[in-house]
């Protein structure tokens, strides 16, 4: 009898501290809408590798009004996707973010032209109209038209800059130029648009050496002193690169598992398998862990961006490697 109520005590001791350990809660701030950019965290969320961690998991989407690093500063969400000149800008501005892992290891921005207008190399762009993302997407565009010695005034000799919506409409209504667009997305609803790839000159930001990298993960940096944060973290990272690697192998459900996590119903089937066959390229090659190199080159890119450049100095305790090394093995 004895040993059979030390038996049910260890049971119930064992059941309470798993339903104590599955009610960790994460929220996650995307950088934008429901889509395939983000397929791997929803694929996670929808296959149980989250819930295999003991987490249960918020995902918030973002939108042309959000910006991840205001939501994480006020305490909106645990952690954010977010692009590092974005996260590095508001860490010298006060807002410590700090990278716990890098899913994308390519950067997908590039500046998309009609080819009519004449413009066929980066000088050429000199005294046109410039469609450019904003909410922390110019700043690798800043870098690169400092660095050509372009101001981005309107002034003569420089660059005009027309504030972007998140679609094509002033390439296509001929109000610019050129556009800002992601090869898995705005490129593609060009195309979509009517125009072929030989009516287009496209400068892929990794080309003309700005590229920097996009959609990492962040945290605040005081909470990487709660030892239990970090074993938080280290399981949501493991989760999330278990959906990644799913998706890479079963695009298709990837797609669909998306699709009904869209509560607008905006998106279709196939620019989200468009989207995803692109994303794919962007995360091929990582594990999650940040590659230190990839993060030099970002880091000179955004000091080195002529008179003005993205960030004044180097950034001290920017990533941290704990958790992936906690999540992945080192």
């Amino acid at each position: 009898m004895k040993n059979t109520l030390t038996g049910l005590i260890s049971m119930v001791a064992m059941l309470a501290a798993g339903a104590a350990h599955a009610d960790d809660k994460v929220t996650l701030q995307l950088k934008w809408v429901t889509q395939a950019q983000f397929a791997g965290y929803y694929v996670a969320k929808d296959k149980g590798f989250y819930k295999q961690e003991g987490l249960g998991v918020t995902i918030k989407p973002g939108g042309p009004d959000v910006a991840p690093e205001q939501v994480l500063a006020g305490g909106g969400a645990d952690v954010v996707v977010d692009w590092m000149p974005a996260a590095l800008a508001a860490r010298e501005k006060g807002a410590p973010m700090v990278n716990i892992a890098q899913p994308f290891k390519h950067s997908g921005l590039e500046l998309t032209c009609r080819a009519d207008t004449g413009i066929k190399t980066p000088a050429d762009l000199k005294d046109r109209t410039l469609g450019v993302w904003f909410y922390g997407n110019e700043y690798p565009f800043l870098n690169w038209m400092s660095k050509l010695g372009f101001k981005t005034d309107g002034s003569p000799g420089g660059v005009k800059v027309v504030k972007q919506g998140f679609n094509v409409d002033p390439l296509i209504q001929k109000q610019a130029d050129c556009i800002s667009t992601m090869t898995y997305n705005e490129y593609w609803q060009v195309i979509d648009a009517g125009y072929k790839p030989e009516q287009l000159v496209v400068f892929k930001y990794e080309d003309q050496g700005v590229s920097t990298l996009e959609d990492g993960l962040y945290v605040m940096e005081d909470k990487l002193k709660d030892p239990a944060f970090v074993d938080k973290m280290a399981r949501f990272v493991k989760a999330s690169m278990e959906g990644w690697k799913y998706a890479q192998e079963h695009p298709d459900e990837a797609v669909k598992i998306v699709l009904d996590n869209d509560s607008t119903g905006a998106q279709t089937e196939h620019h989200q398998t468009q989207m995803l066959s692109e994303i794919n390229k962007l995360t091929a090659g990582s594990d999650g862990r940040l590659d230190k190199a990839d993060y030099e080159r970002t880091v000179k890119t955004l000091l080195t961006g002529g008179s003005d450049p993205v960030i004044s100095k180097e950034p001290v305790g920017a990533y941290t490697t704990a958790v992936t090394d906690k999540a992945l093995g080192k």
